[in-house]
């Protein structure tokens, strides 16, 4: 169970397979939680997740966990080494749990090849894992939608020139647009596209070598056009990364 800002994905592995995801708005609900834990099958005998949402939602997940399934639930925290990775941050819990567990999901993808993690939510996190498994670091930026969020609630113009407002279509061949809503889809869209590629012209100066992109995320929809390098979208990246761990 994957459990975001605001959407929760989740799937049930068994053996070495797992179900397709499913995924809801929570929006900080915990009601809606329980709702998503009533609907799995009831032969689960171990549940793991991460949870960046906060505390309260977490110890409502556990409960609903413990209602459905008489069982407690593991919650994934960053540790200094896991799944062939090595954390680099100087205090390892600072790094974002969901992060981390992406983090053992791509290097088992890449295997000994470097590898780049954009995922695009709320925020937008880049991750650099080299060849070893070592963590290089990584990059918090915006996502598309909190860009958008941001110059609404921040500048009264552009505000009012978007209320109500018809969009004129935006295409991906073009930045330049006709209406204001547009235009602020397209900047946040290209910002973001530009910061995934600028990334990777950094990972290969740092490496050496061309990293495999792995682009991730509840807000990838669409994304991938605007973004020049060659990118495999792996939309359950985290869930892969807490299979990893629910096998150890």
């Amino acid at each position: 169970m994957d459990i975001g800002n605001s959407r929760m994905k989740w799937a049930v592995l068994r053996g070495a397979r797992m179900t397709r995801p499913r995924a809801l708005a929570h929006d900080g609900v915990g009601a809606r939680l329980r709702a998503a834990i009533r609907s799995v099958p009831g032969d689960v005998d171990r549940a793991v997740a991460v949870c960046v949402a906060g505390s309260r939602l977490e110890r409502a997940l556990a409960a609903a966990v413990r209602e459905r399934f008489a069982i407690p639930t593991v919650f994934a925290r960053s540790t200094r080494m896991a799944a062939g990775v090595r954390n680099s941050y100087r205090d390892v819990w600072r790094l974002g749990a969901d992060r981390w567990v992406a983090l053992l999901a791509a290097h088992a993808i890449a295997g000994s090849r470097p590898v780049l993690i954009a995922s695009v939510g709320t925020a937008l996190t880049l991750d650099l894992v080299d060849g070893a498994g070592i963590h290089r670091g990584g990059a918090i930026a915006p996502g598309p939608s909190t860009m958008i969020a941001s110059l609404l609630g921040g500048t009264r113009g552009i505000q009012r020139k978007t209320r109500g407002a018809r969009r004129s279509g935006h295409s991906t061949r073009g930045l330049f647009t006709a209406d204001t809503a547009s235009a602020l889809d397209a900047g946040a869209r290209f910002a973001a596209a530009a910061l995934i590629d600028r990334a990777v012209r950094e990972a290969r100066m740092a490496l050496g070598r061309r990293p495999v992109v792995l682009l991730t995320g509840g807000a990838t929809a669409g994304l991938h056009s605007y973004i020049e390098s060659a990118v495999r979208e792996v939309p359950d990246l985290v869930l892969r990364g807490l299979g990893l761990l629910a096998r150890d």
